[in-house]
């Protein structure tokens, strides 16, 4: 029997061995679903909350080693303080005992929410996706990442093997906190390959095994849009250390020209993720997202503009870039030396002084400019942002944090009704669970109601804008018959008339149109008969005398010879005299 089938027999019979039983009393495991290089996750059932959840249960080898558990338990209390919609929830973690021929052994489990759906590996398997699906599943990705890195956690394997599409559509992102517990085990890709098994989705300082932050995880999500929009990742070899030398040294190939339904617009996107330099990528997944979005909606670059972003980002590496990457390549090579001296050469040991020296300043450089995370203790809390959230959102936010939700209504020019403006305590700060979180809602601006306007004189109506705190705004004289000088007409605000009784913003300019007390006349000398001039004036209110002129021949038509006053404004309910020929003709 070979070593390699011996060892499927036992983690076939380790698998049986946790299918059935009950964990902690509490979680009892059903079928196994899932099975990956650290551990086998199983559907399973609480029987304390009635709910059906997944069970993810550590592999026996990595079960034996106390610091790796340690790191795996602090690992996934830190994960299951996440509550976000692309995150798949953990509920709890625990460490069971198993008994087998050699006594008791431990048996680290992950209870975790039950998705029903689609690994994105497996919709990669079948070949590129449409731009528009492969733009929604890396939005959702970041999403995620936003939320995570903002609660201090670093993924460090994002790939599509730990990315659901459920039933419905959405994104939700597995395995927060394993994968950095993993990381710190084997950091280098020397080092046990069956557990690290990812390195086609590896960042350039993860394969080097330096120091790893967000842009970790900004590199990886980049991997996975590249696999999306073209089929394939971009760097491919024989084994782990092949692929990684790759991520070190080359450049990648634009997903335009590896898969020609691939939009140019997302060149410059995916370059820029998978700049070797992490401060040459995107500061954080937000920024990822906006140029996304960008994209979607943007033209193609030109080639000179391609060429030039390539060439910024993937120039001739720096001489420690190219040792690191040569060093990598060895190890898939010959890992033996012969040695022909008693002792290293004098050359040597001043290599080896300056190489520590470089390591050094390495180090104090990273320190200074990083920006490490805050562990947050088990027993706080990290108040989530919500501002600009509805309050509906807000509160399930901040109920997944295992905090209270207080509301209070604020009015606000600046934001609009119904969307929260802040919280106190404020984003970021640190409170115990449970702690009442005051949400300030915004009840949109100030407002003022319209007073009683109309038919009110100039004065009495500036007063009552005045007292319900609006503005006078500008005057607006119109002819009326019927209304006498300076009575209100009519009011508006910007244009729109308002009535009384009406809300508007408070400390709104009201406009007036007031009765200027004069009508229009027009001049009806010659052009009218006197019973048509006396029949318009009167309809205009205004008394009209009519007076017979005898030193002119009558007319049989009484046309208008005069008339006092002439054509133009004259007051409301004024006379008018129209004079006629009444004479004899000569």
């Amino acid at each position: 029997m070979t070593d390699e089938t011996s060892s499927a027999r036992n983690r076939l019979g380790d698998e049986r061995a946790d299918g059935g039983r009950v964990l902690a009393g509490r979680y009892r495991v059903g079928e196994l679903i899932g099975r990956g290089g650290m551990a086998s996750v199983y559907r399973g059932y609480d029987q304390t909350l009635g709910r059906d959840v997944a069970i993810k249960i550590l592999k026996r080898d990595l079960a034996s080693d106390s610091g790796f558990r340690t790191r795996f338990r602090l690992e996934a209390q830190a994960a299951s303080r996440m509550a976000n919609q692309a995150i798949v929830r953990v509920f709890d973690a625990g460490e069971d005992v198993a008994a087998d021929v050699n006594g008791e052994r431990p048996v680290p489990f992950i209870v975790m929410e039950l998705v029903h759906g689609t690994l994105l590996k497996d919709i990669v398997a079948r070949g590129p996706v449409p731009p528009a699906e492969a733009v929604r599943y890396v939005d959702g990705i970041l999403e995620a990442l936003e939320y995570s890195h903002r609660a201090g956690v670093v993924h460090r394997d994002i790939k599509p093997g730990n990315v659901m599409i459920t039933d419905a559509g959405q994104v939700k992102v597995m395995d927060f906190g394993i994968a950095r517990a993993v990381s710190d085990s084997s950091s280098t890709v020397a080092e046990t390959t069956s557990i690290l098994g990812t390195a086609a989705y590896f960042s350039p300082e993860q394969a080097k095994g330096e120091p790893v932050d967000a842009r970790a995880d900004v590199y990886s999500t980049g991997i996975v849009l590249y696999e999306l929009l073209t089929g394939r990742p971009p760097f491919r070899g024989d084994s782990p250390v092949a692929v990684a030398y790759q991520h070190v040294s080359e450049t990648p190939t634009p997903p335009s020209q590896a898969n020609e339904a691939s939009p140019r617009a997302f060149d410059p996107v995916v370059l820029r993720a998978l700049a070797k330099d992490p401060y040459q990528r995107y500061p954080d997944a937000a920024s990822f997202r906006e140029a996304l979005d960008a994209a979607s909606d943007g033209k193609a670059p030109s080639k000179r503009e391609l060429g030039a972003l390539t060439s910024e980002l993937y120039g001739p590496n720096p001489r420690q870039a190219a040792e690191t990457a040569r060093s990598l390549r060895q190890l898939s090579t010959d890992n033996t030396m012969t040695r022909t001296q008693s002792g290293p050469p004098v050359a040597w040991i001043w290599a080896g002084v300056a190489l520590l020296a470089v390591l050094v300043a390495s180090v104090l450089f990273w320190v200074v400019t990083s920006r490490p995370f805050e562990a947050v203790p088990a027993s706080s809390r990290i108040v989530p942002d919500v501002s600009g959230m509805t309050l509906e959102r807000a509160t399930t936010e901040l109920e997944g944090e295992d905090l209270s939700v207080v509301s209070e209504a604020e009015p606000s020019d600046t934001v609009a009704e119904g969307i929260v403006i802040e919280t106190e305590p404020g984003a970021g700060e640190s409170v115990s669970p449970e702690t009442d979180i005051t949400v300030v809602v915004s009840e949109g601006p100030r407002v003022s109601t319209v007073p009683a306007l109309e038919g009110l004189t100039e004065e009495s109506a500036r007063r009552a804008i005045q007292e319900a705190g609006l503005v006078v705004g500008s005057i607006t004289p119109q002819n009326d018959p019927e209304l006498q000088a300076d009575t209100v007409m009519a009011a508006d605000v910007a244009g729109e008339e308002v009535a009384e009784g009406e809300e508007v913003p408070e400390g709104s300019t009201v406009n007036l149109t007031v009765a200027s007390g004069r009508v229009t006349i027009v001049d009806y000398r010659e052009n009218g008969t006197i019973e048509f001039a006396k029949g318009e004036l009167e309809a205009l209110g205004l008394t009209v005398e009519v007076i017979e002129d005898a030193s002119c021949p009558a007319n049989d038509a009484q046309v208008v010879k005069s008339q006092t006053p002439s054509a133009g404004d004259v007051p409301v309910r004024s006379t008018v005299e129209l004079t006629y020929c009444v004479g004899e003709a000569g």
